[in-house]
């Protein structure tokens, strides 16, 4: 069943990929949409990480 699961996300990111490049080359609306949507999720996923190494950073330097 994860496996699954597994499959699907990277269906979703490869698709995601695929609409970002064919969005450079001028596709059509939906393939920018896509790509649109593709690039924040990417940049939720960055700020997410930033926010977990700030806290990590912040709780370490507590201790020490």
């Amino acid at each position: 069943m994860i496996v699954l699961v597994l499959l699907g996300v990277l269906a979703l990111v490869v698709g995601g990929c695929g609409c970002v490049v064919w969005a450079e080359r001028g596709g059509p609306r939906w393939v920018r949409a896509m790509a649109t949507m593709t690039l924040a999720a990417g940049e939720v996923v960055r700020r997410s990480e930033r926010n977990r190494r700030r806290d990590l950073n912040g709780t370490i330097s507590d201790d020490g």
